[in-house]
């Protein structure tokens, strides 16, 4: 009975392991399968960062953007600012116009007829009303004319 002990004891397993061909096959499918996922993985971090360093370039093109924005919208501000001052030309038409005006018995005149006077076009008499306006309110009125309610008149209001 020693002699088995002893034999059991001193006697070393085969290093030779059987394993069986399902064994073997449910690995290599498993393999496979570690291969492709890490494969997806490594595509997976590349699309990661290229969509990185898009996003960059977009919040970079939105920064140049807002900027560009910025810029525009101080200058449209400061266009208008200066817009609200009359011109010299403005203030000298709209001193015609008042002496004009102020001659006529009616102290009244269409569009039509102070463009006349004035030697000018549709945009620079509005700008040179405007400018009247502004320089004396209350003094005058833009009113339509009664016999053809299309075309306005100005008429300077009694004192």
């Amino acid at each position: 009975m020693q002699d088995i002990v002893a034999e059991g004891i001193n006697s070393f397993a085969s290093p030779i392991v059987t394993v069986p061909a399902s064994f073997l096959q449910a690995l290599q499918s498993l393999q496979d399968e570690i291969a492709a996922l890490k494969g997806e993985q490594f595509a997976d971090r590349q699309e990661i960062a290229a969509l990185r360093l898009k996003l960059a370039s977009l919040e970079k093109d939105r920064d140049t953007l807002s900027e560009n924005q910025l810029i525009q919208l101080r200058l449209i501000h400061g266009l208008k600012e200066r817009r609200s001052e009359p011109t010299h030309a403005e203030v000298s038409r709209a001193e015609r116009i008042e002496r004009y005006l102020a001659a006529r018995s009616d102290h009244r005149a269409t569009y039509a007829t102070l463009r006349g006077i004035l030697g000018v076009d549709k945009d620079l008499l509005n700008g040179a009303i405007g400018a009247l306006l502004a320089a004396s309110p209350g003094k005058f009125k833009i009113v339509r004319v009664p016999g053809d309610r299309r075309k306005r008149a100005l008429i300077m209001l009694p004192k």
